[in-house]
């Protein structure tokens, strides 16, 4: 991180996670007002307080470029926010915002690259300042009168919105010192953090040092005398405050303090912010009795508290009773570096197959150890809640990627003229945080392939259709059996299976005649490298496009995709993935002297042949028929070239399994048990070998350290 002085890596990843958070808050705060063609002001104050925080927290972090604009979004909302312009060009004002956050987020990425440098951006600040001008004008600035604006650094009125002539505190402003923990460093830049964060809560708001962004030399004097914050606010806002100082890092204590305790410094210089306009308090009442200080704060002078909306001795016998409760007041949620949670993970992982070394060690055979099995099922019981709770901490909503989603929706309905809604379900689904980060793009490809190429070109045509004149997309998503499906379906147009086979022969790739290819079949060549029946070249790829690498991105995390669709109905993407990637419960089997794992969720059920069960197909393959159905069988030890214990089927044990669909019968040589197991994926020297496809998952440690495969039922099924 060049960008930054070594040991502010945690500041750094704070900083872009809040960055993150608030900037996709933003973009959804801007579609619901473009969907619902209005601001309101609540919409409009919210904005201007994810300005204002980045803002502030780019400055405290050195980035200028974006504080600067942060600041020029802030200075136009404070306009649209009090001025109340008539806006006819809304459309500039979406652009502007959205492009703006682009380049925010574009500039965060770039933050962990070691060699990045700070992107120049007054062309995007030249136009925000263009447009200030149209909101205090009518009128967009010509070329004469760019130059006079371009490269200005502090335009005039809106440096520092709502300024006031007179800065002194008010008499029935509530007053607070807040000091820091020893030796925490930064102290001003840590009182300008809090004073972000408390001010959403506060009508005005001023505090001492004043110059805390600008000036270094204010942390001596914020570890000499403390952080004086005065504010007024409504009633109910004042716990609010009063708890985000609490709960603020390196908050060592803090205390109320009256009027003649201000330094006259204080109502010199302080400056005033004010978020709204603010309405009288109340008036102080007489003979206040003395403020009692929470237990951060003993080590101070105890001093008394004037009234303001909410009376000291409210706010202190609240405080009060929330320090009887011990620490349940304190804030439940913390951040963790995903690292650490990783490490917790493979941890947990290297004590199940510990477990299983100990259990399964080979010199207890044949000894009969009450206590020792009374303490290794305790040990197992242990084991897999420790294994529940640490998936359960890496669990993670699917709404965050959904509601991604819809930004791409939006910019493309305006590129492409088309009248498109985006709709959720199960979007609170629950998936491991790895799998989440890596579901981003794949979920970008189809929603652009369902925009682009899905959805009719015109309403016309879907009213001709019988549908609709608007389209819909639909991401949905549910648990099946240990793993979550996800499905992106549109209502458009569907796949042409005549053209799609037509591409195919053309490129050669059809591996049998035309005839005996199935509907999923032609659907799933859409998923081939390059294959398109795109005949132009847009700015969004077409159907196949690209699909190929969404295939390999979502068996890289241990999935599956497929394409599912109904000329002139639509298009269903369904995308099957585990829940986890670390731990899966299995069946162990053997053939020959190896050993094989089948997951759990793709079992139906184990079989002993009988004589009467096994047939041949037209093309001398055989069938397994188990209940009036008929099944292929697919002897292990051929798939993959092992010499079995025996070759005669009926002394082996089959296995019905089932796979996106498919069920099959795989022949074994017996049964082992059923074990949980880690999954540890393959060296990267196997890549070239394309392993995933010959029915290899991954593999795993035993407990006697030999090592397993994990089977990939569908890939054995499909390759049969």
């Amino acid at each position: 991180m060049s960008r930054f002085e070594s040991g502010m890596e945690s500041m750094v990843d704070m900083f872009i996670y809040e960055s993150t958070s608030l900037l996709e808050q933003l973009d959804q705060i801007m579609m619901k007002t473009e969907s619902n063609n209005k601001f309101d002001e609540e919409d409009i104050n919210e904005i201007f307080r994810i300005m204002h925080t980045i803002k502030g927290s780019s400055a405290m972090m050195g980035q200028e470029n974006m504080s600067t604009l942060a600041h020029r979004m802030e200075d136009m909302f404070f306009i649209i926010r009090e001025e109340k312009p008539v806006i006819e060009s809304i459309e500039t004002l979406y652009d502007i915002v959205f492009s703006s956050s682009d380049l925010l987020k574009a500039e965060i990425d770039m933050l962990q690259d070691d060699d990045s440098v700070p992107t120049d951006f007054s062309e995007q600040i030249k136009k925000i300042e263009d447009f200030v001008v149209y909101l205090k004008t009518g009128k967009m600035p010509g070329a004469e009168n760019a130059a006079e604006t371009d490269n200005s650094e502090q335009p005039a009125e809106t440096e520092q919105p709502k300024s006031q002539e007179d800065n002194s505190a008010s008499a029935d402003m509530m007053k607070i010192r807040v000091f820091f923990e020893d030796n925490c460093e930064m102290e001003n830049l840590r009182a300008l953090l809090l004073v972000n964060k408390i001010s959403e809560y506060c009508r005005e708001l001023k505090y001492e040092p004043a110059a805390i962004e600008t000036d270094s030399s204010t942390a001596k004097q914020i570890i000499e005398n403390g952080f004086l914050i005065m504010f007024n606010a409504d009633e109910e806002d004042h716990q609010h405050i009063i708890r985000e100082i609490e709960d603020a890092i390196n908050v060592k204590s803090y205390e109320i303090v009256e009027d003649d305790e201000i330094p006259a410094s204080a109502e010199e210089s302080a400056p005033a912010i004010e978020l709204e306009k603010p309405e009288p308090a109340p008036e102080p009442k007489k003979d206040e009795p003395a403020a009692v200080k929470t237990e951060k704060t003993a080590e101070k002078p105890q001093a008394k508290a004037p009234a303001p909306a909410q009376t000291a001795e409210e706010i202190n016998n609240k405080l009060a009773q929330k320090n009887n409760h011990g620490s349940k007041g304190k804030q439940s949620l913390i951040s963790v570096n995903l690292n650490k949670l990783d490490q917790l993970l493979d941890m947990v992982g290297e004590i199940v197959i510990a477990e299983a070394m100990v259990t399964s060690n080979p010199d207890l055979k044949g000894l009969k150890l009450d206590g020792f099995q009374k303490a290794s099922r305790q040990l197992r019981k242990l084991t897999d809640e420790l294994q529940d709770i640490v998936m359960s901490i890496r669990m993670v909503p699917l709404s965050g990627v959904f509601n991604k989603m819809t930004r791409i929706v939006r910019d493309m309905k305006v590129k492409l003229g088309k009248d498109v809604d985006l709709v959720f379900e199960g979007e609170e689904t629950e998936v491991d945080k790895s799998i989440i980060d890596n579901l981003n793009d794949p979920l970008m490809h189809m929603v652009r392939n369902s925009m682009d190429h899905g959805i009719e070109s015109t309403q016309e045509e879907r009213i001709a259709r019988g549908k609709p004149a608007k389209g819909t997309i639909t991401l949905s998503a549910y648990n099946s059996s240990g793993e979550v499906i996800i499905v992106v379906s549109d209502d458009g147009g569907g796949i042409d299976c005549q053209r799609v086979m037509e591409k195919a022969k053309a490129n050669g790739l059809l591996t049998k005649p035309e005839e005996e290819y199935t509907d999923k079949e032609i659907f799933n060549m859409v998923m081939l490298p390059g294959f398109s029946t795109n005949t132009e070249v847009t700015e969004y790829s077409g159907r196949g496009v690209g699909m190929d690498v969404v295939r390999k991105s979502i068996e890289k995390i241990g999935g599956t995709v497929s394409v599912d669709s109904k000329q002139g109905e639509g298009t269903n993407f369904i995308i099957k993935i585990p829940l986890s990637l670390a731990i899966v419960d299995g069946i162990e089997v053997s053939v020959g002297s190896s050993i094989f794992t089948i997951p759990i969720n793709s079992i139906k059920e184990f079989i002993k042949l009988k004589e009467n069960q096994l047939f041949y197909d037209t093309s001398k393959k055989e069938i397994v028929k188990i209940r009036n159905k008929c099944y292929p069988l697919i002897r292990l030890h051929e798939f993959y070239g092992l010499e079995p214990k025996s070759h005669d089927i009926y002394d082996g044990v089959v296995v019905l399994v089932e796979s996106e669909g498919k069920s099959a019968c795989i022949l074994v040589d017996e049964l082992i048990g059923e074990q949980q197991v880690v999954v540890k994926p393959f060296s990267p020297m196997f890549n070239r070998y394309n392993i995933k496809q010959k029915g290899m998952s991954g593999c795993t440690i035993l407990g006697d350290g030999s090592i397993t495969i994990i089977l990939d039922i569908s890939n054995i099924i499909l390759d049969n």
